[in-house]
């Protein structure tokens, strides 16, 4: 009986540390996807800039 207890509290411990490093990678894809998306406004913006500053 020991060790199915120690099995069972065993699976639970792998299984809530891995949800919460799934947790923290979503959360660092959701920031670094946010950046990404900044970026490619920002450049935007610059490549519209130089093309109305030329004119």
């Amino acid at each position: 009986m020991k060790n199915l207890s120690l099995v069972i509290m065993a699976a639970l411990v792998f299984t809530l540390s891995s949800c919460s490093a799934i947790a923290g990678i979503f959360k660092a894809g959701a920031a670094v996807g946010i950046i990404a998306v900044l970026v490619v406004i920002f450049i935007i913006i610059w490549i519209i800039s130089m093309f109305r500053g030329r004119s």
